[in-house]
């Protein structure tokens, strides 16, 4: 009995956890491509409405670099969609009250970029009116980002693990340690800094205003 019970602890130390699945930037500038197609936009139009460069969206959509929350935000708004819809969720028609999504640990998807990884929660609703994700912080220093990161809406943080600053445009900083929580507007100018060794750890809700919720996908 001992020694099963041994052997049990002993398979559980050697399992291999699987890798949580990666979003493909091809597959996701892809979307991006045939919304702005079917919408009959240039990449000069798109640029215009959302006042991201022309390369930039042009290497987004073949899926040569990962776009930040704040690009995603901004075509979003441009070209009439939801996020779900760039990540190739369809929105389903209305059917009663909105199921529960579950998303088990370790199984959201990633959307991985230079600064921040995203891991996406609840990735399979579409329709929500928050952005829930639990994100792990790269970025150590405010010269590692173009440019300081705005969208509309508001922002809630709150720090898992590691130790994390905030850090505005206007001057504002704020340092969180594991358990400490800011909410924001998050058209002010800002971006996330690991303080820690380790990435810092957090789960971040993201809530665009009703003026700029897209009304549909494609």
């Amino acid at each position: 009995m001992v020694k099963a019970v041994m052997e049990q602890q002993d398979a559980k130390a050697h399992e291999v956890h699987e890798a949580p699945p990666a979003l493909d930037h091809k597959l996701v500038g892809g979307h991006l491509r045939q919304a702005r197609k079917a919408r009959g936009l240039t990449l000069t139009e798109l640029s215009e409405r959302s006042g991201i460069a022309v390369s930039t969206i042009s290497k987004a959509e073949r899926g040569d670099i990962a776009l930040t929350y704040d690009k995603f935000a901004a075509l979003a708004h441009s070209l009439e969609l939801e996020f779900d819809a760039i990540f190739g969720r369809r929105r389903k028609p209305a059917g009663g009250a909105m199921k529960p999504s579950f998303t088990p640990a370790g199984k959201q998807e990633i959307y991985d970029t230079p600064n921040y990884e995203y891991g996406m929660l609840a990735n399979n609703l579409t329709g929500k009116r928050m952005v829930p994700m639990r994100a792990h912080i790269h970025a150590r220093a405010v010269s590692d980002f173009p440019e300081y990161i705005r969208h509309s809406g508001e922002e809630f943080v709150f720090l898992l693990g590691g130790k994390l600053e905030l850090r505005f445009e206007n001057g504002k900083a704020f340092k969180l340690m594991p358990g400490d929580s800011l909410y924001f507007d998050s058209s002010v100018g800002h971006v996330y800094l690991s303080l820690s060794k380790e990435d810092a750890e957090v789960l971040v809700c993201c809530v665009d205003t009703d003026e700029h919720r897209p009304k549909g996908a494609i």
